[in-house]
């Protein structure tokens, strides 16, 4: 099993940044794929971006130059840095882990609880 436990997330205006962190323990694995997804109010749950311990990361087009995923094999904690931050960009943040580097929920086998963030005009 692997735990994941996120914080960071909070109020900001529209322009701000935040940086969120997804902490690992547990039975961790550097061959796993960390990413972070959101899901919105009445929205499903999306994709924001992806790393491997690697280095290797992809973004969703949303957040492209915006955000970037960041990781501390040595702390086993992923970082995603929200930069620009916009209205949109309110949501509930979830921190997965999983073997295949991937866009797709389904390949994520363990999830954090979330936590908030809330970008005001």
């Amino acid at each position: 099993q692997v735990q994941l436990v996120e914080s960071g997330g909070g109020l900001v205006q529209a322009g701000g940044s935040l940086r969120l962190s997804c902490a690992a323990s547990g039975r961790t694995s550097s061959t796993y794929t960390m990413g972070w997804f959101r899901q919105a109010p009445g929205k499903d749950r999306e994709f924001v971006a992806a790393i491997r311990w690697s280095g290797d990361s992809t973004y969703a087009n949303s957040v492209q130059g915006r955000f970037t995923i960041s990781g501390d094999s040595a702390k086993n904690t992923v970082y995603l840095q929200m930069n620009s931050l916009k209205p949109e960009d309110t949501a509930v943040y979830y921190c997965a882990a999983g073997r295949s580097f991937s866009v797709y929920q389904f390949h994520y086998t363990y999830w954090g609880q979330g936590t908030q963030v809330t970008v005001s005009s």
